[in-house]
């Protein structure tokens, strides 16, 4: 495997942003947009010391099962129930050199649409063997995978009758603990990706697919998991979307 540990991070942009790529910081269809959108003009600022320095993430903080949503928190023998599929891509920068050494996160509603935790409000079952999260390290040529169910979609106060369409959320770090970008994966075919009024603050069709994953044939494992590829972006004008970092990443 390639040494890629004591390679000098790249820090500033080397494309201009294409501002319209990115969605509007205020869209009244998207309710929680009205609080939350900036109120000034936005501000591109280099990273600081902190953000581009700090600990390396290595292959040993990560758990043998840690990239299997099936089975890392199921009881023995027993594995998360729904539609098995692997997830994999590559983390590519503009220029479409792979990006080595990145800890990514993932975590998801189970296949009844509901997720583990507290002030979830969806009745759905729980599924007692799936607890919707994972991480891994992308390789020396920038690729991942990961095992797990396919969510289901399920509805959120936001109009009178809105549901957010079948997603993974994925978190991907940097060399620093502050360089974190946060994005959502869509499933190729679904209908109800159009139909998202957080889908629908992008203004750019060509953005949003780039959010949605294809299905890959070719690595599907016959009577088990069907395979879907998901490439991130990381900076440049075509960068993928990353909903905390609106001013561009």
């Amino acid at each position: 495997m390639t040494d890629f540990t004591n390679r000098k991070p790249e820090t500033r942009a080397f494309f201009s942003r294409d501002r319209l790529w990115h969605p509007p910081g205020l869209t009244p269809g998207y309710k929680t947009s009205v609080l939350r959108s900036p109120q000034n003009a936005l501000l591109s600022l280099d990273g600081t010391v902190s953000e581009i320095t700090g600990p390396t993430f290595g292959h040993s903080i990560l758990g043998e099962l840690d990239n299997d949503l099936i089975h890392n928190f199921a009881k023995p023998g027993e594995s998360a129930i729904g539609e098995r599929i692997i997830v994999h891509g590559r983390v590519l920068d503009e220029r479409a050199r792979p990006v080595a050494g990145a800890l990514l996160e993932f975590w998801q509603a189970n296949a009844g649409g509901r997720y583990r935790h507290k002030k979830e409000g969806y009745l759905a079952p729980l599924d007692p063997n799936f607890g919707g999260c994972g991480r891994t390290i992308t390789g020396a040529d920038g690729c991942y995978a990961f095992r797990t169910i396919k969510p289901g979609p399920y509805p959120w106060p936001n109009g009178v009758n809105d549901w957010r369409p079948a997603h993974i959320h994925f978190s991907v770090f940097g060399h620093g603990f502050a360089q974190r970008l946060i994005t959502q994966m869509y499933f190729e075919g679904d209908p109800m990706i159009w139909k998202c009024p957080i889908v629908q603050t992008i203004p750019d069709k060509a953005a949003i697919e780039q959010l949605v994953a294809a299905l890959d044939w070719g690595n599907t494992i016959p009577m088990d998991a069907r395979a879907y590829k998901f490439d991130i972006v990381l900076r440049g004008r075509r960068s993928t979307l990353f909903e905390n970092r609106m001013e561009g990443n």
